[in-house]
């Protein structure tokens, strides 16, 4: 498979939030201000990619080969586990600001859906293990994305003459509506 079209297909096309809405919790939660989005974005990208580059070699070389293929979501959820633990020590060390604006969401990476479903995706897909590293990234990214353009537009939203019935939760399950029916106009994109 071309991989630029599997980056594109993974960014855009079947966006993790806007379309196959998965980790809503974060995108809802983490998208408040654009240093939120980019510091939640990068942690989940990291995450991501990084659980694709452990879990994809465990499949092929170890549960597969040894009939073991039953304990995939075992593992690939303590893989992911531990990743996440290594993130929050670095980021409770190098950046304690964006470690504390966080709070409970760094702790739901370890449970977020996409995260996971990116792990099982590459091994249903049968993605070499290029391919799958580069699903991950356009997974993850496309995340990246989706918290940043909420983010600004939640910015504009705070300024703008939105009526009462509207305000807070219900104008953002809107703009997401919205969001995710444009996203639909990329279907085309990639065949």
């Amino acid at each position: 498979m071309n991989l630029f079209k599997l980056f594109i297909s993974a960014f855009l096309i079947n966006n993790v939030i806007l379309m196959r809405f998965l980790a809503l919790c974060p995108f809802i939660g983490m998208s408040t201000d654009e240093d939120k989005s980019i510091g939640m974005g990068l942690a989940v990208t990291f995450v991501t990619v990084l659980a694709t580059c452990v879990t994809w070699p465990i499949y092929r070389f170890v549960l597969e080969p040894l009939g073991l293929v039953f304990l995939q979501l075992l593992v690939f959820i303590l893989v992911i586990a531990s990743l996440v633990q290594l993130v929050e020590f670095y980021l409770k060390k190098a950046a304690p600001a964006l470690y504390s604006s966080m709070g409970i969401y760094l702790a739901l990476i370890t449970t977020n859906c996409a995260i996971l479903a990116v792990t099982l995706d590459v091994i249903s897909n049968g993605y070499t293990f290029l391919e799958s590293v580069v699903f991950a990234a356009g997974v993850a990214l496309g995340f990246l994305l989706s918290l940043l353009l909420l983010a600004g537009i939640r910015k504009r939203i705070r300024t703008s003459p939105i009526p009462a019935f509207l305000k807070g939760t219900p104008i953002l399950f809107v703009t997401a509506c919205l969001l995710s029916m444009a996203f639909t106009g990329f279907s085309g994109l990639v065949k």
